[in-house]
């Protein structure tokens, strides 16, 4: 499983933005299961609300299995609040909280993004650190 974040998932449907041929790549490359959250999506309805085509060519693709949508119970919540309490210093978004509290739920490591200044200060309670894709920037 790999969970991937706000900016990749823009970079993908926005053809003008920089990294969107890295992301293209990073995604040809994965053949795993692509995870995501309801807060993760939407921050990049909003930011695809330049183009209704980009926006629907995301629903096409989550539609047809791209990407499945984790929820969220209680306790990942609960873990919401912690973390971004935590990190209030950066601070911590609510999509990224959400990410980090998947991940720790789901023992996943991987995650696809481009904020890798935040990311690999995050460290999940059930390991060092993430995985990050693309590796570099």
């Amino acid at each position: 499983m790999i969970l991937i974040d706000t900016g990749p998932i823009v970079a993908l449907f926005d053809a003008s933005d920089r990294y969107h041929e890295i992301c293209k790549d990073v995604l040809k490359q994965i053949s795993e299961p692509i995870f995501t959250t309801w807060p993760v999506l939407t921050e990049v309805f909003y930011l695809l609300g330049f183009s209704w085509k980009a926006q629907d060519s995301l629903w096409e693709f989550i539609m047809r299995g791209g990407m499945e949508i984790l929820a969220l119970d209680q306790e990942n919540r609960v873990r919401c609040r912690e973390l971004m309490a935590k990190y209030r210093d950066l601070p911590m978004d609510l999509a990224d909280a959400t990410l980090v509290t998947v991940a720790e739920s789901h023992k996943i490591q991987r995650i696809f993004t481009l904020d890798h200044r935040d990311f690999r200060i995050y460290k999940p309670n059930h390991a060092k650190g993430f995985s990050l894709l693309p590796p570099s920037l």
